[in-house]
């Protein structure tokens, strides 16, 4: 009886170890199967969520950014050299105007340089019995051609001086058009907002070391929260997303955020460059113009929820000029935050969007992103360091 006893235990025993063999293949096939299964898009509580905080920042944003002047008021900065990309309009024209108001060495990187010059003699008139003459200056610069970011980058890059704040503002959405391509083969919101201001902020690193402390400063968007970044198909061409002017505009600005959150990590502390993304809120500005009409009138008819472009630029200006946003930076970088510093259009710091803190395709994106501007992998430790790196676009740097 014994015997049978201690058979039979032994029986139950090897029994509970193949149930326990099997729970565990059927645990590891379960994780294989959710590795295997790729992110397609945002979640719809996600996207619910997203669209709730984009409502809620049109509606109260003027409430929330009460406590500002307008125009706001900047410290003296003749010590500031800033180029700021697409300033002939917009938000982008009120930056260079006030911060060379303020004695800042404006570089106004432009694809029509006869517009800026006008603007400049404009201003000059304007400013004119107020105190020296504006320290203004055109360079050319087309975010459609990767060539014409690096020839900026070279020409800027050969004076050898140093540059203190970069602001990449130009941007297009353009709303209810067909999808479009660069000459380089990229979806045109994916570029203009997202691929060149990337390859810029990378080529202009050796001046902006020289500048240090310095700033790289990225004028994002509210939109991002609705974004989503596919890294297999960031020109949305694969025919897996259906592509509309919202997608395209969505995903580069989301693209951008995750490609500074490295880009903050990746810097080193010693090279004193900050990077911040901002938000100006929801401005009227020449966006707009790639509006159906229908849309332009319904901007005019609530002007009281629309900032201006003036109003727009405040949170850009404060991360300029803030002393405080490189020690927030800083501190970002100690506690290993996901994400680079956002600031939102009450010139507070906010969180970006819940994608923008996953950081397994933020690291996608930025190595995508280097392979599509024709960067290596090593570029920025290489530009810190003082060496050469060669890009497929443009001369060798």
């Amino acid at each position: 009886m014994a015997s049978q006893s201690s058979s039979s235990e032994k029986g139950k025993g090897k029994e509970k170890e193949k149930e326990k063999e099997e729970e565990e293949e059927n645990e590891k096939s379960v994780e294989g199967v959710k590795e295997k299964v790729k992110k397609k898009g945002l979640g719809w509580m996600e996207w619910l969520r997203g669209w709730m905080y984009i409502i809620y920042e049109m509606l109260f944003q003027r409430i929330s950014a009460s406590h500002l002047q307008n125009p706001m008021p900047l410290p003296p900065i003749n010590d500031l050299t800033c180029i700021v990309t697409g300033s002939t309009s917009g938000i982008g024209k009120e930056i260079a105007r006030q911060l060379a108001e303020s004695g800042a060495h404006i570089i106004m990187a432009v694809r029509n340089p006869k517009a800026a010059n006008d603007l400049i003699k404009k201003w000059q008139e304007e400013w004119s019995g107020r105190g020296l003459p504006l320290n203004i200056e055109v360079m050319e610069l087309d975010l459609l051609s990767l060539d014409s970011v690096v020839r900026f980058a070279e020409a800027w890059n050969a004076r050898t001086g140093p540059l203190h704040v970069l602001i990449n503002n130009a941007g297009i959405f353009s709303i209810g058009e067909p999808q479009k391509f660069s000459k380089d083969g990229n979806e045109e919101h994916m570029q203009v907002n997202h691929l060149a201001p990337a390859l810029l902020s990378i080529l202009l690193l050796p001046s902006l070391v020289r500048g240090s402390p310095s700033r790289i400063i990225n004028v994002n968007s509210v939109m991002h929260y609705v974004g989503f970044v596919d890294t297999e198909d960031m020109n949305v061409v694969s025919g897996k997303r259906k592509y509309t002017s919202l997608v395209g505009y969505t995903s580069s600005k989301l693209a951008q955020v995750m490609f500074s959150s490295v880009l903050h990590k990746r810097l080193p502390a010693e090279a004193g460059i900050s990077v911040v993304c901002v938000s100006p809120g929801i401005v009227q500005t020449n966006v707009a113009r790639d509006l159906p009409k229908i849309v332009q009138a319904g901007y005019h008819l609530i002007p009281y929820f629309i900032f201006s472009a003036e109003e727009g630029s405040r949170s850009t200006l404060f991360a300029a000029t803030d002393p405080q946003v490189p020690e927030y930076c800083e501190m970002l970088k100690a506690d290993e935050w996901p994400v680079c510093a956002f600031i939102s259009q009450d010139c507070r710091p906010t969180n970006p969007s819940e994608e923008s803190h996953n950081l397994e395709t933020s690291y996608k994106v930025w190595e995508k992103t280097l392979e599509m501007v024709g960067l290596p992998s090593d570029a920025v430790e290489r530009l810190i360091e003082g060496e050469e790196v060669e890009c497929k676009y443009g001369a060798s740097q």
